[in-house]
């Protein structure tokens, strides 16, 4: 899929520890963006931040690096990152999602079963 011009980037901010079906949750969302034809997800996992618990969560102490921050980003077109966001309402309970608009500059994907050079 080739994008140029303005579309919008969905970010989904988690716990590493959050789950879905006993799988982390951060999985299932990267799935279901493939099956739905995005162009693409990254997980992100964060060394410090808090949520709404105002919970510091940090890598730099044991006893609470277990569940971490996680940031899934996703950039598509507005008709593909709405359709998905539905999709989210059954998976994500705590969390935060949000959607910006962006412009992108450059975007070329790989052709299937090419292998990387």
């Amino acid at each position: 899929m080739r994008l140029h011009g303005p579309a919008q980037r969905l970010t989904i901010l988690i716990g590493e520890s959050d789950q879905y079906r006993h799988r982390p949750l951060y999985t299932e969302i990267v799935h279901r963006a493939r099956r739905m034809g995005l162009a693409g997800a990254s997980v992100f996992r964060g060394i410090e931040g808090f949520g709404a618990s105002s919970r510091i969560h940090t890598s730099r102490l044991l006893s609470l690096s277990e569940d971490l921050p996680i940031a899934v980003v996703i950039v598509d077109v507005p008709e593909r990152i709405s359709a998905f966001v539905a999709e989210l309402d059954e998976l994500v309970t705590e969390g935060l999602v949000v959607v910006d608009p962006v412009e992108v500059y450059r975007y070329v994907g790989r052709e299937p079963g090419r292998a990387e050079s």
